[in-house]
């Protein structure tokens, strides 16, 4: 009978390594932890955290801008062409044959509307898209987090990105008339078209944001923006009213903001003389829109996901 083999290791053999594995390390720099959590009452939109978020913010932007021009013939070409078409409608059938020029030469009248229509525009588009960024981006808001903010943002930042083309296109031409001695010089006034514009960007944020906001609530409000920018661009003479007869209307057109802004934007391109109170009425509406939009936004998107 054979015996069993014995399985005791040999005199002289060290014995096996049981020494346990080390720990994981921990990494050093650990991810951020987002806490989503219902925030009760009235608060203030978190434009913090949309610095945490700036590359999607960005990202947002340039999707906007691409899905404007997506499979088109003219692609940004598009951002030209429709406010040339807009200024020619305005120049040839309101302007010279309807003679809304207010006895201003043709030259400086063209001037007068491409100066007026390229701020509107811009305030226009950027209104009408971030008004719907939030029921036109459904799935993306129901299904992941990120600071809601960031839609209508975007979609200011995109019309601001046709603008500044129009922009081009507009010093074009007016250092075209400046070559033939047609137009108006400039002046220091200049400088101030940035800051003009800096305001119609926050205008139409914290209108953006309000009207998004409503949007999602009742979707008739949609239809109501669309129908809202057509009347106000008429309350808004951009096109047919003369820097002499503004002074007639002053005491009225001043309670309108955006014709403040436009007006002050023409004026400081094209070397006229700004008009302050209805600039510091634009002041005050944009704060109060931007606070506005920005706390009534926070206070429906505490329920966001689940009423859209």
């Amino acid at each position: 009978m054979t015996s069993a083999t014995d399985e005791r290791p040999a005199v002289g053999t060290p014995p096996p390594d049981v020494t346990p594995p080390p720990p994981p390390e921990t990494p050093a720099d650990p991810l951020p932890v987002t806490v989503i959590e219902n925030r009760l009452g009235w608060g203030w939109a978190d434009f913090a955290e949309m610095w945490r978020f700036r590359e999607l913010f960005f990202y947002l932007t340039l999707r906007d801008i691409r899905l404007r021009y997506k499979q088109t013939a003219l692609g940004v070409g598009w951002s030209v062409f429709q406010p040339l078409a807009t200024i020619l409608v305005f120049v040839v059938f309101i302007g010279f044959l309807g003679n809304a020029s207010g006895g201003m030469d043709r030259a400086t009248y063209v001037l007068f509307v491409i100066a007026g229509v390229i701020p509107w525009n811009f305030f226009a588009s950027a209104v009408q898209n971030a008004g719907g960024s939030l029921v036109s981006n459904e799935r993306l808001v129901t299904r992941t987090y990120f600071p809601r903010v960031a839609l209508p943002a975007a979609n200011v930042f995109a019309a601001f990105f046709d603008f500044l083309i129009c922009l081009g296109l507009f010093t074009l031409i007016a250092v075209g008339y400046a070559v033939f001695g047609i137009g108006v010089a400039p002046s220091w006034n200049l400088l101030m078209a940035p800051v003009v514009v800096l305001m119609l960007a926050g205008l139409a944020t914290g209108l953006g944001l309000f009207l998004s906001a409503l949007v999602a609530a009742q979707r008739d409000f949609r239809f109501l923006i669309t129908f809202g920018i057509q009347l106000w661009m008429f309350a808004t003479p951009c096109i047919y009213l003369p820097p002499e007869a503004y002074q007639k209307w002053k005491w009225l057109l001043q309670f309108n903001p955006v014709f403040g802004l436009v007006y002050n934007f023409r004026a400081s391109a094209l070397g006229g003389e700004l008009d302050w109170p209805s600039l510091g009425i634009a002041a005050a509406a944009m704060l109060l829109a931007l606070v506005g939009g920005g706390i009534y936004f926070r206070r429906v998107e505490r329920a966001l996901s689940d009423t859209i």
